[in-house]
Order: structure tokens, then C-alpha cells, then sequence
């Protein structure tokens, strides 16, 4: 009886892996088929933010050639915080200058913010003068 029993168990089992086999075989090939989809997938979309890179270049150009002057203007807040120290102004005088409050000169040279387009024109525009120069537009009454 032993014997028929050891059989019987060994029949159920190789069945069992046989069954088994056939249900995951399905899925390996469903599998294999899901992962050459994806990596097609995430071939294409390479190539795809490859064109959009490539197609964004030349808009970007044509952009900045509209605001040119202003996108040539470099601000950096030591170099503004040493500008001001050169001209001999205080960050009010600044601001008068500029036509912004003295806290928003602080607020630049500190970097919690930074110049507007408006203003960067100005910038560079002092950047060019002497004290002299400066200490005459203070003194000319605002228009």
C-alpha cells in the first residue's frame, strides 16, 4: 500500500509541474511581449524629446533676439552690493536712482530677489557713469 501511495503522490506532483508550466508559460510570453513594448515605447520617446530639444532651439533664438539689450545684462548681487560702494551711494540714493525703495535694493544685494527687465536697462546704464554723473541725476528733479 506504501508503494501505490509514493506513486499516486509522484503522478499528483508531475502533474501538478505540468499544469503549472503550462499557466506560467502564458505568462512569460505575455511578459517578454510587455517589455519589448515598453522599451520600444521608451525608444520612441527618446527620440521624440530628441526632436522637441531640437525644434525648441531655434524658437529660444528667436525669442532672445527680440529682447536682446535686455537679455545681455548680467546681475550678480555683489557686483551690484560693489557698484553701489564704488558710486558712493547709499541703498536710498540707489533706489532713487533706479526708482525702487532702498528695500528693494537691500532685498537684491542680499539675493531674496532680483531686478525686473526694467530696471537691469538701468543698471547697466550706471554701471557706465562716474559720482559725478550719478550725484547730477539725483540732483535734477524727478520727471
Amino acid at each position: 500500500m506504501a508503494n501505490i501511495a509514493a506513486v499516486l503522490k509522484e503522478e499528483i506532483s508531475r502533474l501538478s509541474r505540468k499544469e503549472t508550466r503550462g499557466e506560467t508559460a502564458s505568462l512569460k510570453k505575455a511578459s517578454a511581449q510587455y517589455r519589448a513594448e515598453i522599451a520600444a515605447l521608451k525608444r520612441r520617446v527618446s527620440a521624440l524629446e530628441k526632436m522637441a530639444s531640437r525644434l525648441a532651439k531655434p524658437v529660444a533664438k528667436r525669442a532672445e533676439a527680440g529682447g536682446e539689450e535686455e537679455s545681455k545684462v548680467r546681475f550678480t548681487a555683489k557686483g551690484f552690493r560693489s557698484l553701489r560702494q564704488r558710486l558712493g551711494l547709499t541703498a536710498e540714493a540707489m533706489g532713487a536712482v533706479l526708482g525702487v525703495s532702498a528695500q528693494t535694493i537691500y532685498g537684491w544685494e542680499a539675493e531674496n530677489s532680483r531686478p525686473r527687465k526694467q530696471h537691469l536697462g538701468k543698471i547697466a546704464a550706471l554701471r557706465g557713469m562716474g559720482k559725478k554723473q550719478v550725484a547730477a541725476l539725483l540732483e535734477k528733479p524727478a520727471e
